[in-house]
């Protein structure tokens, strides 16, 4: 199980993670002594006179040049997502996709070859094989959560093994000691997008993962109202990211850093919500006569329940079901019933979203394609926000009825 209490802080004690979540990474006091971090709209930031430029270059002093390579809102939104992650140190970037570019960009070459668990989401995977392919990265696909397959691919080429934990939408979930542990016998670097997971419920560097990524506009923003991405690791591992975001200009605006720092601020009570909601709506569907399948790791007959248990301090808020002898047209019938969730894209925000994965996310895939991908035309995603449980059972209910 995550264990819910953050690292040290400077003052050497050990605080829980909702204490965290409000107060970590933030000056006590704040400029023009806000209770609030004050919202920077500067692109560019000025020096007294030239000596204190030559001492900021010379000393490398930790202040702001210029808003591409950072300003005083990202460095508090980083902090933050750093102790919540218990690592060294966060880039925070544009979007979790820009996040995902930022990473490999900066780790991959000519050459170079990455190893991807299949259901890793379709843009990263599509980024790897369409894009980096252009520049001679080598990408593998292999079953997720086979690590015997994954160790048969790597070659002296492999830089990075990747993978999502759980993944999005069949909640596959990773043994993360076991894929730290297999980077660290060949000298690979792993990554582990842990955006489904959020830092309550999964702590992959604590087990030796070097990378953990996050699309913070889902669960740590948690309001449907920002698009923003980070990396978090060690500071070693951290610092060109950095640099190369500077480069690319990967940044997130200021408005976005603020509703984040916002946002994160009622992140562990939210995410209570999140996994409890999460937990009754799929017993409940299990239960139901009209229901094939659920995929939730935390019902015992997931096939990842037993690691689930172990590694994670709670399950979230996505439930994927399938309904049983139903076509596209009847299971959008169902989606179109609901009252309470709303037809949208992406997941972990306090409204309950709901979607068809064959038409919001795979409808570039003809049924083959989709299929193979282990997406089905009965399959339904939804992602339980803030509601009270009952309501969004009753509204299942009567839906499904």
């Amino acid at each position: 199980m995550a264990n819910h209490s953050s690292p040290s802080d400077p003052d050497g004690s050990r605080r829980g993670i909702s204490t965290q979540s409000v107060h970590a990474g933030e000056d006590r006091l704040k400029p023009c002594f806000a209770l609030t971090d004050p919202i920077f709209c500067a692109a560019t930031f000025n020096f007294e006179n030239t000596g204190s430029l030559i001492e900021y270059v010379a000393k490398k002093l930790p202040r702001d040049e210029y808003a591409r390579y950072g300003s005083p809102g990202d460095k508090s939104v980083e902090r933050k997502l750093a102790v919540l992650e218990g690592g060294e140190a966060a880039v925070l970037y544009s979007s979790g996709m820009a996040a995902v570019a930022g990473l490999l960009l900066a780790r991959l070459q000519a050459g170079d070859e990455v190893v991807l668990f299949d259901e890793c989401y379709h843009r990263t995977r599509e980024m790897c094989v369409k894009h980096l392919g252009k520049f001679a990265v080598v990408t593998h696909q292999v079953p997720a959560c086979d690590y015997q397959r994954m160790e048969a691919v790597i070659t002296p080429r492999t830089r990075l093994l990747v993978s999502e934990s759980p993944t999005n939408p069949h909640l596959s979930v990773v043994d993360v000691e076991r894929f730290a542990a297999l980077g660290k016998k060949y000298g690979i670097e792993t990554v582990i997008d842990s955006t489904l997971a959020t830092p309550y419920n999964l702590r992959p560097l604590a087990v030796g993962v070097d990378y953990v990524l996050h699309s913070c506009t889902k669960y740590l923003g948690g309001h449907n109202d920002l698009v923003a991405g980070a990396v978090i690791g060690s500071a070693e591992k951290i610092e060109p990211l950095r640099k190369l975001r500077g480069v690319f200009g990967m940044i997130s605006a200021p408005h976005n850093a603020y509703l984040l720092l916002r946002g994160m601020k009622t992140f562990a009570l939210r995410m209570e919500r999140h996994n409890a909601n999460g937990l009754a709506v799929a017993e409940f569907l299990a239960a139901h006569p009209r229901i094939e399948r659920v995929y939730y790791p935390g019902l015992p007959a997931h096939p990842y329940y037993e690691v689930a248990r172990r590694t994670m301090g709670g399950f979230g808020g996505l439930v994927t079901f399938q309904v049983k002898d139903a076509d596209e047209h009847q299971t959008a019938r169902i989606v179109d019933a609901v009252r309470i969730p709303r037809i949208a894209p992406s997941f972990g925000g306090v409204e309950s979203l709901i979607e068809q994965p064959i038409y919001m996310s795979y409808h570039d895939f003809a049924r083959p394609q989709r299929e193979a991908l282990g997406i089905f035309d009965n399959m339904i995603r939804l992602s339980c926000g803030i509601e009270n449980t009952e309501d969004l059972i009753a509204d299942l209910k009567q839906a499904l009825a």
